[in-house]
């Protein structure tokens, strides 16, 4: 880890930078607007204007969302004094794009044709370089574990046929490689932030497994080990309703999210709700550091608050452009503050 002295300069940028995250209030403003056109004319007076106006038409607004995000890595990169703390928050974006390129391998082979335009330049490999090596079948280079995830993935293919199988082998990948990567970083934070993720990705799961009544046995193989609650103690709250799983994990503080699973409550509905909340539980982990100008943990938590922003933004557009329930899109909204 770098010296806690070189992360002055860097908290001073990240908080000048502050400025491109976007109010509240603006969210708001394209939210309550009527049409498309509308909101992405509000939406033209912030950071996110010299993006858009490459769209081709303002239907493609994902396009500028995702230029601002890699924008924020790329310029976050230059002057961070451990480049690894973006590296991290960049994996999930790799892993994205792997599960990709393996599915539109699996869909070629089977008379399909592959979907490049569902890959994402915010992940730290380079595309093209992630699309040779699929194409070669050469995965010697590719970094993250991902040179034995790839081939064991095809593996796994021919042996279950099974998708879901192919998603779990990468998404423990993800989280082995973020769990390591977070480790050498030496970074305190960092780790309680992977191991948060963690948390959050394992109570999202048992939550949609409990409502497609999966067996507990079935249920071990989709949770990962590394959080701050052990996947036997998650397990053990597995077979109880839902609305107690808040007092039986009173413990820790994955607890409070729970807490507004009411009795009786549509889980459809429940698990939607979760994911804001999951976020937030995520994103608070990092939030002691915002009081030291030297603490590294400033660094993933101003990072993580520009991916709310864009989920958010994101959320506004969509309910705009589809006519749907303002008000629910705005309890959807994560807090960026």
């Amino acid at each position: 880890m770098a010296p806690a002295e070189q992360y002055g300069y860097a908290v001073a940028r990240l908080r000048a930078m502050s400025g491109r995250l976007l109010e509240e209030a603006l969210l708001l403003r394209v939210l309550e607007c009527e049409d498309l056109e509308s909101a992405i004319k509000v939406l033209g007076e912030t950071v996110y204007s010299g993006w858009l106006m490459e769209l081709k038409g303002i239907g493609e607004f994902d396009k500028a969302i995702e230029a601002e995000l890699l924008h924020v890595f790329e310029e976050v990169h230059k002057f961070v004094p451990d480049a690894a703390l973006v590296e991290l928050c960049r994996l999930p974006y790799d892993f994205h794009n792997v599960k990709v390129l393996v599915k539109g391998t699996l869909l070629v082979r089977e008379g399909g044709e592959r979907r490049f335009d569902l890959l994402t330049k915010l992940g730290n490999i380079p595309v093209d370089d992630l699309i040779t090596a699929m194409e070669t079948e050469d995965y010697r280079l590719l970094p993250f574990g991902l040179h034995r995830l790839v081939p064991g993935c095809f593996t796994v293919w021919e042996q279950s046929r099974d998708v879901l199988e192919l998603e779990k082998l990468l998404d423990e990948g993800l989280f082995e490689a973020m769990r390591l990567g977070a480790e050498a970083s030496g970074v305190e934070s960092a780790v309680l932030w992977v191991r948060a993720r963690i948390d959050a990705e394992n109570v999202r799961s048992l939550l949609r497994l409990k409502r497609m009544n999966v067996e507990t046995s079935a249920a071990a193989g989709y949770l990962h080990a590394g959080g701050l609650i052990s996947k036997d103690r998650l397990l053990s709250v597995f077979t109880e309703p839902p609305e107690s799983w808040a007092k039986l994990l009173a413990f820790a503080d994955v607890s409070s999210i729970l807490s507004g699973v009411q009795d009786g409550a549509d889980l459809n509905a429940t698990v939607v709700g979760l994911e804001k909340v999951l976020d937030e539980y995520v994103g608070a982990v990092l939030e002691s550091s915002k009081y030291d100008a030297f603490a590294p943990g400033n660094v993933m938590s101003f990072l993580w608050k520009k991916e709310l922003e864009t989920k958010n933004i994101r959320i506004a557009l969509v309910s705009v452009s589809n006519n749907t329930d303002r008000t629910l899109a705005r309890g959807l909204f994560r807090h960026v503050g």
